[in-house]
């Protein structure tokens, strides 16, 4: 049997025009520590926490307000065997009216419980869409890391990897 890819989703009861403007400023609500585009089709951006992780990440698909998708084009871990997991995922933002609710299904495609980062990065992930991103879109107010940081702590010492 195949691995599932790590996947969440949340409901809001903003418009998929809001979420698809929420979702494409991951500076609101995944880290202030990002350069460059994210909003345009072949735009390229990058992420980095201290040495501890890095991505380039290209949008390969843009459909406003329906879809997103990053593709990892370099990524690195300092806290895995193998630095590059992740490089070759796709990151899928996909934005479905339902009734007078929005729905956001976010998909890391290769991020499956065989991959040595699955832990924390399924914690980590649950924590940007079902917390900050969902705030973002919710109140306007999403919880990015700061300027000098990315993943947790928290969840880099629960997993004693700090």
């Amino acid at each position: 049997m195949a691995s599932k890819d790590f996947t969440t989703s949340i409901e809001v009861n903003q418009t998929p025009a809001e979420v698809f403007k929420a979702v494409t400023n991951p500076r609101a609500w995944w880290s202030l520590e990002i350069e460059g585009n994210t909003e345009k089709l072949n735009e390229i951006f990058n992420y980095h926490y201290k040495d501890a992780h890095r991505a380039q990440m290209k949008l390969i698909e843009v459909v406003p307000d329906k879809k997103v998708v990053w593709q990892v084009l370099d990524n690195y871990f300092n806290f895995t065997q193998d630095e590059h997991e992740w490089k070759g995922n796709t990151i899928v933002f996909e934005i479905t009216p339902k009734g007078n609710k929005t729905l956001l299904q976010f998909t890391q495609v290769g991020l499956t419980p065989e991959e040595e980062c699955y832990d924390i990065c399924e914690k980590a992930w649950g924590n940007y869409i079902e917390s900050s991103l969902y705030n973002l879109i919710t109140t306007g107010k999403g919880e990015p890391n700061p300027k000098e940081g990315g993943f947790n702590e928290q969840i880099l010492q629960e997993i004693g990897k700090s």
